[in-house]
């Protein structure tokens, strides 16, 4: 397993959609593998897509469980490939991050409850409910793979789009 470079905007790439995977191989699992290591390699890391490491593929991945606003019932490391949302529900605002905008936060609109399927990281059919937090999380890193950021979504870069607060000697 490697750690991968994590692209930044406004490299072009992140504003590209992805191309669906057509079957989970050995290369589709060492980039899922990269992409957990680069993924728990960043302080505070929630999640990451593979078109911020510039592989435009449908895959993402997700582990809120060590974060402060993790609901106490979460589901750990998700691997995600070809995720859609099948179900939403509620409306949430939540201040949230990127590593491929590393100074910014902003207060993004979102729904509250989601069901997702996909196939999980060895091909298998996968479908869920998630709430809270986590359902954000995986919110994040689909629109990733359609070329969306968050600052596409927040209503004012005036008021919603704040510059990150960094903690000197604190790491990534």
């Amino acid at each position: 397993m490697s750690i991968l470079t994590v692209l930044t905007y406004p490299d072009s790439a992140l504003r590209k959609k992805s191309k669906p995977i057509v079957k989970v191989n050995a290369k589709v699992e060492k980039l899922i593998n990269d992409m957990i290591e680069t993924m728990y390699s960043f302080r505070g890391c929630v999640g990451i897509s593979a078109p911020q490491t510039g592989r435009l593929q449908r895959i993402i991945v997700v582990d809120v469980s060590k974060h402060k606003k993790a609901p106490p019932r979460n589901s750990g490391l998700i691997v995600i490939v070809n995720p859609v949302l099948i179900h939403r529900e509620g409306r949430t605002i939540s201040r949230e991050g990127c590593l491929s905008l590393p100074d910014y936060i902003g207060n993004v609109r979102r729904v509250e409850k989601i069901k997702v399927k996909g196939k999980d990281r060895y091909g298998k059919r996968l479908e869920f409910f998630t709430t809270g937090f986590e359902s954000i999380a995986i919110q994040h890193e689909i629109e990733h793979l359609n070329g969306v950021l968050f600052i596409d979504r927040i209503s004012s870069l005036k008021t919603d789009l704040l510059m990150r607060k960094r903690m000197p000697g604190k790491g990534k």
